[in-house]
């Protein structure tokens, strides 16, 4: 086994998981789930039939990622964070031929305790703050925060908030890393 797997972990025949992933205590993990190399799947986390997990993300405690939920590449979902697969369950009425797909792109973070509703794409290395409620597709490099969340700026794939205004046009250089990002229009792109 190339990848390690807690003693109190179930991993379902059929799974496939990439080397050097990590699988901790109390997870389970579906036999249809594809997941990436280097991946780290906290305690109590549990991964559906239906999902796919790109390579180098982290997912936290207490997570469930459920079917239908695609995360690319280095995608980081915080503590107690929340996808869901159907927009409006009702115990009494099956609908798991409903499911909408929910993608969230390269280098992304989800925060603690946010919620992201079902049928929506989060843009590469956006930023969803902790708590907050996404039920909407999020731009690339955005700040989300609030319920439900709203735009509050940019980030830069290193981390850290850039400053530009939501709008208009401009450039900024990250003091960190020296990369440019081009905002135009509602757009917000780093330069090659």
């Amino acid at each position: 086994m190339a990848f390690y797997q807690h003693e109190s972990a179930i991993v379902d025949d059929g799974a496939q998981i990439g080397p050097d992933s990590r699988v901790w205590h109390f997870v389970h993990v579906c036999g249809g789930a594809q997941i990436g190399k280097g991946v780290s799947l906290g305690q109590n986390v549990f991964v559906g039939n239906k999902v796919t997990i790109g390579d180098h993300c982290k997912i936290q405690n207490n997570v469930s990622v459920y079917d239908n939920v695609h995360l690319e590449e280095g995608v980081f979902c915080g503590p107690s964070m929340v996808f869901t697969n159907v927009y409006n369950p009702r115990s009494l009425i099956e609908r798991k031929d409903q499911y909408l797909d929910t993608l969230i792109k390269k280098g992304a973070t989800l925060g603690a305790n946010c919620t992201v509703v079902c049928g929506v794409t989060i843009g590469e290395f956006a930023f969803v703050g902790a708590g907050a409620v996404i039920n909407k597709d999020v731009p690339a490099y955005a700040l989300m925060v609030g319920v439900p969340a709203k735009q509050i700026g940019w980030m830069s794939e290193y981390g850290e908030q850039l400053d530009l205004p939501l709008e208009g046009n401009g450039e900024v250089v990250c003091s960190h890393t020296g990369e440019r990002y081009q905002l135009t229009g509602k757009l917000l792109s780093k330069k090659t």
